[in-house]
C-alpha cells in the first residue's frame, strides 16, 4: 500500500532518539503532513485519550516509535513499569490504529527479543527459541507481544503492520540522563564529567548538570536528600552524587568486564531504514506471498470503517501454513566489545585517566549480534561506522550544552 507525499504520518515518540530521527527522514524525502505529540499533549498509556487523538486526528500512517525504555540499572530497578508502561502504549496505538483503518504501521521494537544464548549471528527466526536474558525480560515480552500483534492483526484483519527491530542505537538527541540512559551515552558523559572534574572546570559541570539535572535514585537520596541535584547544588552534593554513578576525578567505573560483544547502529541509519521499511516493504513482502489475501472492509452509515463487515480476512490462507518471525531486523551485522566501545569513547572525549570495570555487576548479554540478511534483500543497507559515529555523537553531545 503505497503513501504519497500527502499521507498523513503520526510519528509517536517523535520527540525521542528514534522518533525524532525518522521525522527528519521523512521531512528530507518530502512527506511534511506529519503529526505528532509529546507526552504532556498525549499520553499513549490512557486509553481513551488515544481513541481521541485518532477520531480527531485520522491519520494514513503510523510510526509506532514511543516506548519506555532505559540500561540495565533502570530496567532492574523499574521491572513492572517496563513491561506495564510498553504494553499500555502498545495495545493502545495499534488497536486504535485498527478501529481507524490507519493503512501502514511501522512498529519498533529491539534486538533483546532474542534468547539470551541464541546462535550468533540472530536471524529473525531465533525468536521464542530460549529463556530471555533476565536483566531486560520485560522490556523483551512487551516488544515480543507487540510485534506478535502486528503479526496476528495482519493474518486476523488482512492489515498492513510491519514490526522492526533494531540493534543497540545511538546518536543525535540520544539520552545522556545517568539514571535511565544506555551503554553509550552514559559512558561518553561519564568519561566527559570525569575529565571536567580533573581539571577543575566547574562552570562546564554545571552547565552540563543544568541540562541533565540528577533525579537521585533512592539509595542516593538517603545520602543526599530527593531534591534533583543541578547546576545550583553544591559542588559537594555534585561530586556526591556523581560519584554514586561512578564519576570521580579522572576516574569511571563501569558495570561488569567489558567483555559482552554489542553492535551498534547510528540512530539516523535506523531512522532511513525504517522510512525505507514503511514506503517500500508490505507484509506481503514479508511472506512472500505476491497476493497477499487482504481484508476489504465495508463503511457505516457515519464513515466509519466496519471492520465486522469483510469479504475475507488476511488469516484466511491455509495454503501458507504456519505464518510467524514475520518481523525484521535493522543492524549493521558488525560487533565489538564495550571495552573496545570506551576506547573509542575515551579517544573521542579526550580524556587522559582512568576506565575501571566493576565485575560485581552484571554484563547483560555475553553477545548480542543479529542477522541482516533480510534486511539486505530488501534493499538497506548502513552507511556509518561506528568509530565515525562515536565521533559524530560526541559532537552533538558537546552542542547540546550550548
Amino acid at each position: 500500500m503505497a503513501l504519497d507525499k500527502s499521507s498523513k504520518i503520526y510519528v509517536a515518540g517523535h520527540r525521542g532518539l528514534v522518533g525524532s530521527a525518522i521525522w527528519n527522514n521523512l521531512l528530507s524525502r518530502g512527506y511534511t503532513n506529519l503529526v505528532g505529540r509529546t507526552h504532556h499533549e498525549l499520553d499513549l498509556t490512557d486509553q481513551q485519550a488515544v481513541k481521541a487523538f485518532f477520531d480527531a486526528e485520522q491519520p494514513d500512517a503510523v510510526v509506532l516509535a514511543a516506548a519506555f525504555v532505559g540500561g540495565i540499572m533502570a530496567n532492574t530497578l523499574y521491572r513492572a513499569d517496563f513491561i506495564m508502561q510498553n504494553m499500555k502504549m502498545q495495545c493502545n496505538v495499534i488497536e486504535q490504529a485498527h478501529l481507524h483503518g490507519v493503512k501502514k504501521l511501522l512498529f519498533l521494537g529491539s534486538t533483546c527479543i532474542y534468547p539470551k544464548n541464541a546462535p550468533q549471528p540472530m536471524s529473525e527466526d531465533a525468536l521464542l527459541t530460549g529463556p530471555l536474558e533476565y536483566t531486560n525480560e520485560e522490556y523483551a515480552i512487551a516488544k515480543i507481544a507487540g510485534l506478535k500483534m502486528c503479526e496476528s492483526y495482519n493474518l486476523q484483519y488482512g492489515t498492513n503492520y510491519i514490526a522492526v527491530m533494531p540493534t543497540n542505537l545511538y546518536g543525535p538527541n540520544d539520552n545522556f540522563h545517568l539514571e535511565n540512559s544506555h551503554v553509550m551515552p552514559a559512558m561518553m558523559r561519564k568519561v566527559y564529567l570525569a575529565k571536567l572534574i580533573h581539571e577543575g572546570d566547574w562552570s562546564a559541570i554545571r552547565i552540563d548538570m543544568d541540562k541533565r539535572p540528577i533525579n537521585p535514585p533512592t539509595k542516593l537520596a538517603a545520602v543526599i536528600g530527593n531534591d534533583n541535584v543541578d547546576g545550583n547544588s553544591s559542588e559537594e552534593r555534585i561530586l556526591a552524587a556523581l560519584a554514586f554513578f561512578g564519576i570521580s576525578d579522572n576516574r569511571v567505573e563501569l558495570w561488569g568486564t567489558g567483555s559482552p560483544l554489542r553492535e551498534f547502529l547510528w540512530s539516523e541509519d535506523m531512522a532511513d531504514a525504517s522510512v525505507h521499511v514503511l514506503l517500500n516493504v508490505d507484509f506481503s513482502d514479508i511472506i512472500g506471498v505476491e497476493k497477499y489475501s487482504s481484508v476489504h472492509y465495508g463503511t457505516k452509515a457515519d464513515g466509519v470503517v466496519d471492520r465486522n463487515n469483510s469479504e475475507g480476512r488476511g488469516g484466511a490462507i491455509p495454503a501458507l501454513g504456519e505464518i510467524r518471525n514475520c518481523h525484521i531486523n535493522v543492524g549493521t551485522g558488525k560487533e565489538l566489545t564495550i571495552k573496545e566501545l570506551a576506547a573509542l569513547v575515551v579517544k573521542a572525549v579526550g580524556f587522559q585517566g582512568e576506565i575501571v570495570w566493576d565485575a560485581t555487576k552484571p554484563d547483560g548479554t555475553p553477545r548480542k549480534l543479529i542477522s541482516v540478511d533480510k534486511l539486505h534483500s530488501l534493499g538497506w543497507t548502513h552507511q556509518v561506522e561506528i568509530g565515525e559515529g562515536v565521533e559524530k555523537l560526541y559532537h552533538w553531545y558537546k552542542d547540546s550544552l550550548r
